[in-house]
């Protein structure tokens, strides 16, 4: 990965074993809970988009409706479909404006064993990362997560917020 990137090791298997035993990490967002103090870059009645906690670059960031919807294509009307788009787009495009950015990745990921809240990952690849290190490399915690401290993370969501308008 780019030398500009610090990184530090992630604990896939704790993160492995919260995910399917622990509660949903989006719904306790949604919520408000202090144990998941996100940096929050979207907020509307329907949708929620957060920085990623475990980022694997530099901007990394979720975007969920705040109902616990579960499934991608059968659990959404095509117009709820349509409506998350848009504004997974509108994050992306704030990313691109806040972070140096080659290519914006946009996945939905998500398991029913883990991880089960609907919700795309919307992450920027810097310029410069050798071929070998992008696309599925680029986005695995395997290979550690970007360091960051709190005020980093509140100054990109607060670049982010500016960008998106809100």
């Amino acid at each position: 990965m780019s030398d500009s990137i610090k990184r530090v090791p992630f604990d896939v298997e704790s993160y492995s074993r919260r995910s399917c035993t622990g509660s949903c990490f989006i719904c306790a967002i949604v919520n408000g809970n202090p144990d998941q103090p996100e940096e929050i870059v979207y907020d509307d009645s329907e949708h929620i988009a957060f920085l990623a906690r475990f980022a694997a670059l530099p901007g990394y960031v979720l975007v969920a409706p705040k109902n616990h919807i579960q499934h991608v294509v059968r659990d959404l009307t095509e117009d709820q479909f349509v409506a998350v788009m848009r504004v997974v787009r509108r994050v992306a495009l704030a990313l691109e404006a806040s972070v140096p950015c080659e290519r914006t990745y946009l996945l939905s990921l998500g398991s029913q064993q883990g991880n089960a809240h609907l919700h795309w990952h919307v992450a920027a690849l810097p310029p410069g990362v050798p071929y070998e290190q992008q696309q599925y490399h680029a986005l695995m915690a395997e290979n550690g997560v970007v360091e960051r401290t709190p005020e980093d993370a509140a100054a990109l969501a607060a670049k982010m917020r500016r960008a998106l308008g809100t």
